[in-house]
């Protein structure tokens, strides 16, 4: 610092004054100003304000270990409170659309997971396009597209206990968004500029026509790989090429997708040469919403005596970082994937050892 401005290698970094403390902390540069003010560095070289990464904020116990499973699994709704139950599970994610063959057969699950006191966190998984597979053709027809849907959803799931949300499943890694699969997304250039309407309004509306019904419902937005600059941009009404002054989109649960193959999620790598970052603290920070893992898993090909020693070492981070980083749930992905790949049990609900047997001895353990 000089005379109170930051300074990054001899030149001003942004805009800043009267700066009374420059912090590293959590593989980010953070700073506050004589008025109280945190503000974090961002990747396009400007200032974001946030509130002081190193407060700890305790996520509220019930909901920590969740699973992930689909409305068309030849199981029963029974079946799949058992098998939850062993695995100490409190929450359920499932998506749906607005369609009665899938809406039915969550409500149908939503219903006995209530009986059990197991919370069902509802994925309204649509997409960009319409019937004939064409992306929408402007933010205001994709808002529309979403507010029904979302309205939809909520009309259905309210009456059996549903009160969480997920709008959209990994659009900011639709082709149509990403410019390119294998960007981390922490830059706003990694995403594309002509569509990124069209996905803003799709959250936008998905969001508010679940609220429409049900004001009190929590919804969330989820991410994946490093795609904070995806969600800055619609924190903040920003374009992918600077531009302001747009929409912005609030969310209530800041979910995140995090495999093996993305890195750890407290040090997750960026693109350049820049160290990784702690992304709960990054987003405990920014947008003050309770961190959801809502898809977790090793890698499809590695054994399961490597995945069984993943979720116990996973587990632990994401169990000791609740009381700070206010980490609300982690969800495995998943129940069934067809006796192989991502699943915990088979088509039989045997379990698949030793991976069951590593989350279900953890969960033991480690009350909720």
């Amino acid at each position: 610092m000089v005379g109170g401005a930051v300074y990054r290698n001899g030149v001003a970094a942004g805009s800043t004054s009267n700066v009374s403390l420059l912090l590293w902390y959590g593989g980010l540069i953070f700073q506050v100003g004589t008025g109280g003010q945190f503000y974090v560095w961002n990747t396009i070289g400007s200032w974001f304000a946030c509130s002081d990464p190193r407060t700890a904020v305790a996520a509220t116990s019930g909901t920590f270990y969740g699973m992930n499973g689909h409305y068309d699994y030849t199981f029963t709704p029974a079946q799949i409170v058992s098998m939850l139950q062993a695995l100490h599970c409190t929450m359920y994610r499932v998506g749906c659309v607005n369609n009665a063959t899938q809406l039915n057969a969550v409500v149908d699950i939503a219903q006995t997971l209530r009986s059990s006191s197991i919370q069902t966190f509802v994925l309204i998984d649509e997409s960009l396009y319409d019937t004939n597979g064409n992306l929408y053709t402007s933010e205001s027809i994709a808002y529309n597209q979403g507010y029904s849907t979302g309205a939809g959803v909520a009309t259905a799931l309210m009456p059996y206990g549903v009160t969480m949300y997920e709008c959209g499943n990994e659009l900011t890694r639709d082709s149509a968004i990403i410019v390119n699969s294998t960007y981390a997304g922490n830059k706003p250039s990694d995403f594309n500029n002509t569509n990124w309407p069209i996905m803003r309004g799709l959250m936008r509306g998905l969001i508010a026509g679940v609220k429409s019904v049900q004001p009190s419902a929590k919804c969330a937005i989820n991410f994946t790989v490093a795609d904070i600059a995806a969600a800055d941009c619609l924190w903040n009404g920003t374009q992918p090429d600077g531009s302001t002054g747009y929409a912005t989109v609030r969310w209530d649960i800041t979910s995140w997708h995090n495999y093996q193959v993305y890195g750890d999620i407290f040090d997750l790598g960026t693109d350049g040469a820049g160290p990784g970052i702690n992304l709960p603290v990054y987003c405990k920070a920014r947008y003050g919403a309770p961190f959801m893992l809502s898809e977790w898993n090793a890698n499809p090909e590695d054994t399961e005596s490597v995945r069984a020693s993943y979720v116990t070492e996973q587990l632990g981070e994401f169990y000791q970082a609740r009381n700070t980083d206010n980490i609300q749930s982690v969800m495995y992905y998943e129940l069934d994937s067809g006796d192989d790949t991502y699943g915990i049990v088979t088509n039989a609900a045997a379990p698949i050892q030793p991976t069951y047997g590593a989350f279900q001895s953890f969960a033991d353990a480690n009350a909720d």
